[in-house]
């Protein structure tokens, strides 16, 4: 039986999981990052490895996607996934609580808890996109794409006010019992968002293709030359994406002598930038795509070409320092980050059905642990090349100049690659393996 695609409401609904996904990982990667630095004055590595030890577990994305595959049902896995990714925000505010006391049983149930966010993330994550992949029609992936980001970056802001508010004053007690809200409501959210939105209609047993095993499904989808090429193209445009994400708000204090409160106004700024580049591309990513090949490519490669641009004219702005018009090169950097970020994971959409249905699961996976690789790497590298950068040149604009340079370079090598992306032809994708 074939399903209707997914109306403009039931789009809206799979939002509302990627906004609850946003709100439980703000919760572990943002503001416990700060609570364990500044009240309970950890190290800053301490929250830093933690978070990119929940990349590492994401990369068993195509595991999970495989999975949903298999069982020709998305539902379970995005709920499950849910589950264990707000029981993991939970447990991870308990272990940060636990700092005050001996730091070893502290420690182990913080790396339980984040090897949960990073599985719950990955398996709820990973689904829902397949399932958003399967059922959207392909006129309105632009949109989708845009539309359901939108949405995860809109949970993510609302719960960090509300949090925050919540919060006033601190106490060990109340930022528990916030985590124990955020969580049980990102999860009720979820269920209500997925809710009977996928139906009942799986294809009959016979007309199945028989399960492939894991490792047979991944060499069969990994020998498609378009999926290989674009996974390469997520790691590379995903690893300049992440390098500058840790160090602008250092970049503006350092350099520019901008106070906590404004760093974060201009890192607001920024965020303002993405949400208006993933509009553009929602309401026009079809209509002046390209005629051939990817619908999207155009849209991908200018939004790369655009970032470059705009990390060049940060690396000038490290040189010139106070007086040079920062607010708007980070906003054209943050629309030209949200133009070739929705772009291509409207591509993600459009290429999840290579080889059939049946294996969009594991194709978002792949894309997801690349991503996943990509942002574990890339924010730990833009830090730490900050502070050689440093201590070899003596001096902060240097440091910084030579860091923007080469994610401004990263992301020319992404565009690059997204140029040469063809979707025309469907020779290569009727493969035994994943037949």
């Amino acid at each position: 039986m074939t399903r209707a695609p997914l109306s403009w409401l039931g789009i809206a609904r799979l939002g509302l999981v990627q906004s609850a996904i946003g709100a439980v990982v703000m919760l572990a990667t943002s503001l416990l990052n700060r609570v364990m630095v500044v009240e309970y004055a950890q190290a800053a590595t301490l929250p830093a490895g933690l978070v990119a030890f929940h990349y590492a577990v994401q990369l068993s994305r195509p595991k999970w996607g495989h999975g949903s595959d298999i069982g020709w049902r998305r539902t379970p896995w995005i709920i499950g996934g849910m589950g264990v990714l707000a029981l993991g925000g939970v447990l991870a505010t308990q272990a940060t609580l636990m700092l005050h006391g001996p730091l070893m049983p502290a420690l182990a149930l913080a790396i339980l808890a984040y090897a949960m966010i990073g599985g719950g993330v990955g398996a709820a994550g990973t689904s829902l996109l397949a399932l958003l992949a399967t059922r959207t029609a392909e006129a309105r992936r632009p949109a989708a794409a845009s539309l359901t980001w939108i949405m995860m970056i809109l949970g993510i802001v609302v719960t960090a006010g509300v949090a925050g508010r919540l919060l006033e004053p601190y106490s060990p007690e109340r930022l528990l019992q916030v985590a124990i809200g955020v969580a049980g409501g990102a999860f009720v959210l979820a269920c209500l968002g997925v809710a009977g939105i996928e139906g009942q209609a799986a294809p009959a047993p016979e007309s199945r293709a028989p399960p492939v095993a894991f490792g047979e499904a991944l060499r069969g989808i990994w020998d498609d030359p378009v999926t290989r090429l674009f996974s390469l193209f997520v790691f590379v445009a995903m690893l300049a994406y992440a390098t500058q994400d840790l160090i602008l708000e250092p970049f503006a204090g350092l350099v520019f002598g901008l106070t906590p409160g404004q760093s974060t106004s201009l890192s607001g700024v920024q965020h303002q930038g993405v949400l208006l580049g993933m509009i553009l591309v929602g309401v026009a990513g079809h209509g002046f795509g390209g005629r051939a090949g990817l619908k999207l490519k155009r849209w991908i490669v200018g939004g790369c070409i655009g970032s470059a641009l705009a990390l060049a004219a940060l690396a000038m702005a490290a040189t010139a320092g106070p007086g040079w018009p920062l607010a708007p090169t980070v906003f054209g950097l943050g629309f030209a980050n949200g133009v070739f970020a929705v772009a291509a994971i409207g591509s993600m959409l459009e290429l999840a059905g290579r080889g059939g249905a049946g294996h969009e699961g594991i194709r978002m996976g792949l894309w997801g642990a690349a991503q996943a690789a990509a942002f574990g790497l890339g924010g730990f590298f833009g830090a730490s090349a900050v502070d050689v950068g440093r201590r070899l040149f003596g001096a902060d604009g240097p440091a910084f100049e030579t860091v923007f340079a080469v994610e401004a370079v990263m992301f020319l090598g992404a565009a690059l690659i997204a140029s040469r992306l063809n979707d025309n032809s469907r020779a290569s994708i009727q493969r035994e393996a994943i037949a």
